[in-house]
């Protein structure tokens, strides 16, 4: 259990745990040794939870699920929580720079010539970070079992997990037991994006909550996915105004 467990609200089924420094939160459960599984929840991992029981029981186990879209951010500033938008890849980054040369990271995902370049990237940006495992996200049977046992004898300070939604959450559920001390993140693209394959949105549009529009820009077969979007705006508004009447009565 948490030693410090962060208030939690709730949007559209799912939980989002609130804090001012999550990295910093991060940091302190990392010290006491606290192993947490992370969640990086945005509009569109919220409407699948809505169809996918497997992935919403995932994100409400989780010890922390972060405001990563811009859709979440709103949503809580319309219910008077103001957050700032938490990225997953900058939090990873931000533990990451904090960890000392004897807690090690443990990659899982991504192509195998991608995540083996986004490694060198990520050792050259930062010295002191040891790498313990990088393994692609392609295996056969026999590489997995390989994978976890690599787990079992490591025993890893944090595990980034880059397989996409909802594969990431699921695999991590399943197999965090191997590493119970660890922090597990579900990291999405984030390999894409260290090994250069990808570049991220710019500042300004991440900064005024435009990210979701430079993927599609990126990624245009994305589009069928990006429907989530006004989806959960017109069902977020709705359970607001039917919340704020149910109280006034």
């Amino acid at each position: 259990m948490i030693a410090d467990p962060l208030p939690t609200v709730t949007i559209l089924g799912s939980p989002v745990h609130l804090h001012s420094d999550y990295s910093q939160w991060l940091r302190s459960q990392l010290t006491q040794h606290q192993g947490l599984h992370v969640v990086t929840l945005n509009a569109e991992m919220t409407m699948q939870a809505q169809r996918n029981p497997q992935l919403a029981q995932a994100i409400h186990n989780a010890e922390l699920v972060i405001p990563d879209g811009a859709g979440v951010v709103l949503y809580l500033k319309l219910i008077g929580q103001s957050l700032k938008r938490q990225p997953g890849i900058e939090l990873a980054q931000n533990l990451i720079s904090q960890l000392s040369p004897q807690e090690t990271v443990f990659c899982y995902g991504g192509q195998p010539e991608v995540i083996q370049q986004a490694a060198r990237n990520l050792r050259q940006q930062y010295p002191q970070l040891n790498l313990s495992g990088v393994y692609h996200g392609y295996l056969s049977d026999d590489e997995h079992q390989q994978l976890l046992q690599a787990l079992d004898q490591q025993q890893p300070a944090v595990i980034l997990v880059g397989l996409g939604v909802p594969r990431q959450e699921l695999w991590i559920q399943t197999h965090r037991h191997h590493c119970p001390q660890a922090i597990w993140i579900g990291v999405g693209g984030s390999f894409d994006i260290w090994g250069g394959v990808k570049p991220r949105a710019p500042k300004w549009m991440g900064d005024n909550h435009l990210e979701w529009a430079y993927r599609l820009y990126q990624e245009p077969w994305r589009w069928r996915r990006m429907l989530a979007l006004p989806h959960f705006a017109l069902k977020a508004l709705a359970e607001i105004i039917f919340s704020k009447r149910r109280s006034s009565t």
